[in-house]
């Protein structure tokens, strides 16, 4: 083979560019024993290309029983549940008052009781006007 042709192919065989046929001529070319001085360092690359190809694998393979995803599935419904639960929790309970907002609270219930009495109070003193606005009313008719 000319040298040329096996420098070409060589460097199409390290771009992986090399059809099946073209690499057979390549591992023929540096199975021989005319190789190229300058090409001599590829001849235990191929030597060893050879040799594995030759090599099997005897020992048998044993695969990893598959585990049951059952457990897995129901620890996650109760992992998901439980999750809820503590957000449900979390985002329902009551606020808690400090002491002076408790004391803050009473005081506005006192003041909206003692509003409501005064109002009541006005709206009987209101009832009574009425009677004096009758009243005056009546003695404006019989004065005239």
């Amino acid at each position: 083979m000319e040298l040329t042709k096996v420098e070409q192919l060589l460097a199409s065989y390290f771009e992986g560019t090399t059809t099946l046929q073209e690499e057979a001529e390549l591992r023929a070319y540096f199975s021989g024993s005319d190789v190229a001085p300058h090409l001599q360092a590829y001849q235990p690359m191929f030597a060893a290309f050879a040799q594995s190809k030759d090599e099997t694998f005897t020992r048998e393979v044993v695969l990893p029983k598959e585990k049951k995803t059952t457990n897995r599935w129901w620890l996650g419904i109760a992992a998901s549940l439980l999750v809820a639960i503590g957000v449900f929790g979390f985002f329902n309970q009551e606020p808690t008052l400090t002491a002076e907002e408790k004391e803050a609270m009473i005081a506005f219930e006192k003041t909206k009781e003692a509003f409501k009495l005064l109002s009541q109070n006005f709206n009987d003193g209101a009832e009574e006007l009425t009677y004096i606005n009758n009243f005056t009313e009546t003695k404006n008719k019989i004065l005239k």
